[in-house]
C-alpha cells in the first residue's frame, strides 16, 4: 500500500465526495488505492485529447475541468464540468473506443487515474457498483438530451439564465454571492452554443436589469429568481 499522506485514499475521500466508488467493498477499494496514480495539473493542462486512446479513467478529488468537444470549425462545445467526486472518460474505457471528447483544466486540480481493467473488473464482480454506473451513464446521456432541445427551443437568452441557475447549482456563491467557478466570455458561449459577442451583451443587458454584478471573469448573483422566470419563459 502507498503512504497515506501521498494521495486520498478512496474509502475516506469516496463516501465525502459521494463518488460513486463508495459503491465498492473494502477489498476493491483497497485494490483500487494500490492501482490508482495520484496526479495533479494546473489551469489549461489537458488530461487527454478527442480522438486519443487512453489507458484509464480519471476520478477528480478538487479542482474543475471542462469536457468539451471541437467542431469542424475548431469551436468547443462544452459538454459538463466536472468537479470533486466525479469520474470522466470512464465511457470510453467501457466501450474500448477512443476519447469522444477533451478535457481541460480551468481551476488547478488534483486527480486519480485508474486504468481501465480496474473499472471493467468492478463491474464484472460488484453488481451495485455496476448498477450505479449504469445510473450515471443514463443521467449524462438525459442531460446532454436535455441540452439538446434547450439549443432548438430555447432563446440565447433563456439559456445564458439556465446555465447562471446551474453553476449556482453545481458549484454555489461564496459569502459575497459570487460564483466558486470562473469562466470566460468564450467559455460561457461555448456552453449555450453561441457567440461570445452574445453572450457579451446579455451579460451587461443582465447587469444593467440588477440580475448580476460582473467584476472581470467573477459574476455575482443579485437576483436568481429574475433569472428563473426567464429560464421558466415568465419574463
Amino acid at each position: 500500500m502507498k503512504e497515506e499522506d501521498s494521495f486520498p485514499l478512496c474509502d475516506k475521500c469516496a463516501p465525502e465526495a459521494g463518488s460513486i466508488f463508495r459503491h465498492l467493498l473494502p477489498a476493491e477499494l483497497e485494490q483500487l488505492n494500490y492501482r490508482k496514480e495520484f496526479r495533479k495539473f494546473r489551469r489549461s493542462d489537458v488530461l487527454y485529447r478527442e480522438g486519443g486512446r487512453i489507458s484509464g479513467f480519471y476520478c477528480v478529488h478538487s479542482g474543475i475541468i471542462k469536457v468539451f468537444k471541437t467542431g469542424s470549425d475548431g469551436k468547443e462545445q462544452i459538454i459538463r464540468f466536472a468537479k470533486t467526486g466525479d469520474i470522466i472518460a470512464y465511457r470510453s474505457v467501457l466501450s474500448n473506443e477512443a476519447a469522444c471528447t477533451t478535457a481541460k483544466v480551468i481551476a488547478d486540480c488534483e486527480v486519480c487515474f485508474i486504468p481501465a481493467d480496474i473499472l471493467i473488473s468492478f463491474v464484472k464482480s460488484n453488481p451495485v457498483f455496476a448498477h450505479e454506473l449504469l445510473k450515471l451513464a443514463c443521467h449524462e446521456l438525459g442531460e446532454a438530451n436535455t441540452f439538446i432541445t434547450d439549443i432548438a427551443q430555447k432563446t440565447v437568452r433563456e439559456r445564458l439564465a439556465e446555465i447562471l441557475l446551474y453553476l449556482v447549482r453545481d458549484f454555489g456563491l461564496d459569502e459575497n454571492n459570487y460564483l466558486r467557478i470562473s469562466l470566460t466570455r468564450e467559455e460561457i458561449a461555448n456552453i449555450i452554443g453561441t457567440a461570445t459577442e452574445s453572450v457579451i451583451r446579455l451579460l451587461s443587458e443582465f447587469k444593467n436589469d440588477g440580475f448580476i454584478e460582473l467584476q472581470g471573469r467573477r459574476i455575482r448573483i443579485l437576483n436568481s429568481r429574475a433569472l428563473e422566470n426567464i429560464h421558466n419563459h415568465l419574463a
